[in-house]
């Protein structure tokens, strides 16, 4: 790749935004993207930002990192709160830090209100002002991605999600603040209230019925991003003049991707997500138009009872 200091245009800075619901890949391409152009990541998942349940939040391991930087993953104190102002500050210190070392700075996470906080706040035009963007919104249809969920929560339990929850829990706890918000923890509360002096049978049953709604509550999330997604897509639409931001989004459809197994699905993400998305970027680094993809209606809401039971309502927003 020719350097990337080359690439960059003087009027503005190139910043890629890697955006979808939980689950649809985002991390992964954001690695690879990083692997193909000299970049860093900075991490966009409010709950990721926290220290601590590794296997609850779904952060990225250090294999998976593979020597890429990532900023912002697991540096807030697990019981403090940190906000989207505070997200915004911190992200703008990250992006300018890897800007200096010509670097791409690659945005990427679930928390559509984080993004928002940094691209288009209100009262500030400095961000559209300085920073030219590229957002890749990886997409998957919500029955398979539904399906990924289940069998992605029944394999983080296999990891120890049990444990990491047992070893924070307080019964008394409040789950309206910091990393407890993170869908895994407040679900495993009667689970873990009852392990002291209810028989082996109803804690099974209390067992079953928290990973069930932790899938429920999952699945929730996705459905709620996904409208987030939509409207900011609507909202940077119609501030390109408003606040002069530049934004290209470009959906990567990844459905085909989850319906394979093994070396035929790493081919088809090639194929339909890292392929796609490395050309994008690099033609957005020499500043060549790439039409945007058109928009999507809206997805349905989630049945209450679509996994068997009414799902437990939790406090974390994303």
């Amino acid at each position: 790749m020719d350097s990337f200091r080359a690439r960059r245009r003087k009027e503005k800075e190139k910043v890629v935004v890697v955006m979808g619901a939980t689950g649809t890949g985002k991390s992964r391409l954001s690695i690879d993207l990083a692997t193909r152009f000299p970049a860093e990541i900075v991490n966009c998942d409010k709950m990721q930002v926290y220290d601590g349940l590794d296997i609850v939040t779904n952060k990225v391991t250090e294999e998976e990192k593979c020597g890429v930087p990532h900023h912002l993953l697991g540096v807030v104190d697990p019981d403090k709160e940190f906000t989207a102002t505070d997200f915004r500050h911190l992200a703008s210190l990250s992006m300018e830090s890897i800007l200096g070392k010509d670097r791409l700075p690659i945005i990427v996470g679930g928390s559509n209100s984080y993004i928002k906080a940094l691209v288009n706040c209100d009262d500030d035009l400095e961000f559209g002002s300085k920073y030219e963007c590229c957002f890749l919104w990886v997409d998957v249809d919500l029955p398979v991605l539904d399906s990924f969920v289940s069998e992605r929560v029944d394999r983080m339990v296999e990891l120890g999600l049990v444990d990491e929850v047992r070893r924070m829990f307080e019964p008394k706890a409040d789950y309206s603040r910091g990393i407890r918000r993170a869908i895994g923890v407040p679900e495993m509360n009667w689970y873990l209230l009852s392990e002291a002096t209810a028989g082996e049978e109803t804690r099974a049953r209390l067992l079953e019925a928290a990973i069930n709604d932790i899938k429920i509550n999952t699945c929730k999330l996705a459905r709620r991003q996904l409208q987030k997604i939509h409207r900011l897509r609507t909202l940077w639409e119609r501030n390109v003049l408003v606040h002069r931001l530049d934004a290209k989004v470009h959906r990567l459809d990844a459905t085909d991707v989850f319906l394979k197994r093994g070396g035929d699905a790493d081919e088809t993400w090639e194929k339909l997500v890292a392929g796609p998305s490395t050309m994008i970027v690099g033609q957005f680094l020499c500043n060549e138009n790439i039409a945007p993809s058109s928009p999507l209606p809206l997805p349905p809401p989630l049945p209450l009872r679509s996994w068997g039971r009414p799902y437990v309502q939790v406090a974390a927003t994303y």
